[in-house]
């Protein structure tokens, strides 16, 4: 689907650029490799860790709050309070006992979620893919990276989608190759060129409605509602302070 771009502005100045004093924080877990029909091995409960932890985290990061929140699920591969929190919502809003033990019925489920390519049922890679290349390269990490933080996005985004009560949710706009983002005047660090951000539209959903569910789903990143599409990012997971222009936190 075609994108829509404005000229640079106010706040194409602000959105993804670097908090003053941060710094990058790229750590391993950042960059997992993508999981595809995850093979869960055991059942999880609080006090685990492991690399299973962290796909999980990836997998249910959408449900880091109940309400507007500086709320994430940290991907650390650590099974704590915040994973035990954001798995009960998940079981819950999918019909499952909410007991924050992940067996084979939680376990199934989140792997409904994904499909075989390793995308999310209800997104696919060519909804983040550069609008020009068509790819995942030229940004500010490698295509590997970006890929990986587009697929971390997807699952944030399937649990906005649910919260809005199953909406189809379009991307207008996922990564940006550094020389796209900047012929359409992006901000020099946007957030676009790490893939960890996406414009969206919801037919027949006011922005300000997505913008205050988005508050629920871990995003870090929030452009006012007050425009033509909603943005959301997650630039903490990268090391920078948060950013919500309408926020309530």
């Amino acid at each position: 689907m075609a994108s829509s771009f404005r000229p640079l502005n106010r706040r194409a100045m602000l959105r993804g650029t670097l908090a003053a004093g941060a710094g990058v924080a790229f750590g391993q877990l950042l960059f997992s490799g993508t999981a595809q029909a995850y093979a869960w091995s055991r059942t999880l409960n609080q006090g685990d860790s492991g690399a299973d932890v962290t796909e999980l985290q990836i997998r249910v990061a959408g449900w880091a709050a109940d309400s507007a929140g500086h709320s994430r699920v940290s991907i650390d591969g650590d099974f704590g309070p915040g994973t035990v929190a954001a798995v009960r919502r998940f079981q819950a809003a999918y019909g499952l006992t909410a007991d924050a033990s992940v067996g084979p019925n939680t376990q199934a489920k989140l792997n409904a979620l994904e499909q075989s390519d390793g995308s999310t049922v209800h997104f696919n890679w060519s909804e983040f893919e550069d609008r020009v290349s068509g790819d995942f390269n030229g940004g500010k990490l490698s295509a590997s990276q970006v890929k990986e933080n587009a697929r971390r996005c997807m699952y944030k985004l399937e649990a906005l989608r649910k919260k809005l009560g199953d909406k189809p949710i379009t991307v207008n706009s996922g990564f940006r190759s550094i020389a796209h983002n900047a012929d359409i005047g992006g901000a020099s660090d946007s957030m676009h060129l790490y893939g960890t951000a996406a414009d969206l539209d919801v037919p027949g959903v006011s922005n300000k409605t997505v913008y205050q569910k988005a508050e629920t789903c871990g995003f870090s990143g929030l452009e006012t509602y007050n425009t033509d599409h909603q943005h959301v990012d997650s630039r903490a997971d990268l090391g920078r302070d948060w950013w919500w222009e309408n926020g309530t936190v």
